[in-house]
């Protein structure tokens, strides 16, 4: 089975993420692997997370441990994508040698540009719905999870989207707010059912919190009052979701 080409493409543009993995694989800790790698242990993380959430199984496996401790392991998802990396890089190599001068690889760099957006869900329409001037996009994630994005008719026909497309959610950490057990949810927003997984406090304001969904993806947010092991929701509008495709 091949990969998904979101995946893909990911990989064969950041080949560092690669080296994480490797890394994981021989030390058997996110710790000692983000220090060989040359990374933090949040940047690590965040870079799981991301692999994790576009790959149709998750890469990494976790085991219990607190902050810096616990232990890591690559998923056979993980170890296939490993072996697989030689072919891509093989691949990449003939994309460069087939670049005519320095103004097609700046052309390429263009063409895949990075995005600010902590969160990137990998998903598949199952639905165009128009609304007036905006369509609402039905997404069905991993393992029966499903959210709505809200975007223009402008761009579901630029992006070209209908029913069996595959796309990433993308999602601003900030556009997600944390919900407790007592919290009302705002009717018409997407609402997940998560667990805290991890706190990262840094000086004044809300800490940065990893929630772990129901399917195994994770969505960073920000929040007050929660700790480690709390069911929240995490509850985001859907016109605060921003749709990728591969170009």
């Amino acid at each position: 089975m091949s990969l998904p080409l979101l995946l893909t493409q990911h990989i064969a543009r950041r080949p560092q993420r690669i080296a994480l993995l490797q890394h994981i694989a021989e030390q058997g800790s996110i710790t000692r692997a983000a220090k060989a790698a040359g990374i933090s242990y949040k940047g690590a993380w965040d870079a799981i997370d991301e692999l994790n959430n576009l790959a149709a199984t998750p890469l990494v496996e976790r085991s219990t441990g607190g902050r810096g401790g616990g232990g890591a392991r690559l998923s056979a998802e993980g170890l296939r994508v490993l072996h697989l990396y030689q072919r891509l890089q093989a691949l990449q190599a003939q994309v460069l040698e087939a670049a005519i001068d320095d103004s097609d690889l700046d052309l390429l760099g263009r063409l895949m540009l990075r995005t600010s957006a902590r969160n990137q869900l990998q998903g598949e329409v199952t639905e165009v719905v128009h609304e007036g001037r905006h369509d609402r996009i039905r997404l069905a994630l991993p393992h029966g999870l499903r959210v709505e994005a809200l975007i223009t008719r402008d761009s579901t026909e630029r992006l070209e989207l209908a029913a069996g497309a595959r796309v990433v959610a993308l999602l601003k950490a900030g556009w997600v707010q944390v919900l407790g057990p007592g919290d009302m949810a705002l009717a018409g927003s997407n609402c997940l059912n998560a667990k805290v997984e991890e706190v990262l406090a840094d000086g004044d304001g809300p800490s940065e919190v990893r929630l772990g969904l129901e399917n195994g993806q994770t969505l960073c947010a920000f929040a007050d009052g929660v700790g480690v092991g709390d069911e929240v929701r995490a509850q985001f509008h859907p016109s605060c979701v921003l749709i990728g495709t591969p170009v």
